[in-house]
């Protein structure tokens, strides 16, 4: 480029990059061969010749005892891996699975600078918060698991809940022909006002309110405290066909009734935990629902990377697809 406009390479360059003082007849004359020949910038080039750093802060529960979470942090660390040539350097913020922790760890990324922020909004009200006063950095963002708000300009990787919920009334649908008694058992920490959890019971419901040839199916509900799961009792049982479970914990409700001699009654849940896994194995659990949580963390750090290091235009939005487990169709991931 610089041998057809008849400058040095040091001029071109000053022109693209557009700093110091070239004259006016110059710029116009690259400007003109650039477009003709369709030039476009080696973004990673460039970025490698500065060795330019990208710092992404990663806002996450700790996962040590929590399996869903250590999935999302191996996606993480897949991405990190990947992409740490091109100068992507993650700066993590953990926090207990607890509202005072949470609140904590927000004054710490609040103030930690950085050019991109992964997080997982798992309090609903203290993480909208959060997110309207991070906005003032400008700085983008993505959510990973719960998308709190369809209406913000953050980016969103992660199941679409209402669909998960709405899945799952369409296998119980099917799975249930004569007695339709259905009992969605919710075993709850004190986040599970969160957006995720409400939404997959609304989508739950409306598939059979969209449905009202399916006339037979009645409902009810029971709600317990982690610290309550002692509490299960057989007449929470009676009559029922079949226990939709809103989250990860469809064990508890096949511990009770494998322990109890229960049989018939379908369970589906969500997410391939392997205590889950042990009694889909044994066919007390019919169904889990996976929402590929390692996935997720991956697409997440990888979003950020197109945004801030390839500085591509990316679709805001990636829901991941909703699989459907049984155990004749599970297999173990090999690590």
């Amino acid at each position: 480029m610089a041998e057809l406009a008849n400058v040095s390479a040091g001029t071109v360059d000053r022109i693209i990059h557009k700093r110091g003082q070239v004259a006016q007849e110059t710029v116009d004359k690259v400007n003109a061969i650039i477009e003709e020949f369709g030039y476009t910038r080696n973004i990673l080039a460039s970025n490698l010749a500065l060795n330019k750093k990208f710092h992404f802060a990663v806002f996450l529960p700790k996962s040590e005892t929590l399996e869903y979470w250590k999935s999302q942090a191996e996606g993480i660390e897949k991405a990190a891996l990947e992409f740490s040539k091109f100068g992507i350097v993650l700066d993590y913020f953990f926090y207990d699975y607890n509202l005072a922790s949470f609140k904590e760890t927000v004054q710490k990324v609040m103030q930690f600078d950085c050019d991109g922020l992964l997080f997982a909004p798992i309090f609903y009200d203290d993480s909208v918060r959060f997110l309207k006063e991070y906005e003032k950095k400008n700085i983008p963002v993505v959510m990973i698991d719960s998308n709190i708000s369809e209406e913000n300009e953050h980016a969103y990787v992660g199941q679409d809940a209402f669909q998960s919920g709405y899945l799952a009334g369409r296998l119980i649908s099917f799975a249930v022909k004569n007695e339709r008694q259905v009992l969605i058992f919710k075993i709850t920490r004190e986040i599970e006002s969160t957006s995720v959890y409400q939404q997959r019971i609304k989508g739950f419901y409306s598939y059979f309110e969209d449905h009202n040839e399916l006339t037979h199916f009645k409902f009810s509900e029971v709600t317990l405290k982690d610290s309550g799961i002692d509490q299960l009792n057989l007449e929470m049982f009676s009559g029922v066909n079949s226990v939709f479970v809103p989250n990860s914990r469809a064990y508890i409700v096949a511990q009770f009734l494998e322990k109890n001699n229960i049989k018939g009654v379908r369970i589906i849940g969500f997410d391939l935990l392997k205590e889950n896994i042990e009694y889909l194995n044994k066919g007390v659990i019919d169904f889990l629902i996976n929402q590929r949580p390692e996935e997720q963390g991956y697409l997440g750090i990888n979003y950020l990377y197109k945004k801030l290091v390839l500085q591509e235009e990316t679709e805001r939005t990636h829901y991941i697809p909703l699989e459907i487990i049984l155990k004749e169709n599970y297999f173990p991931v090999k690590r």
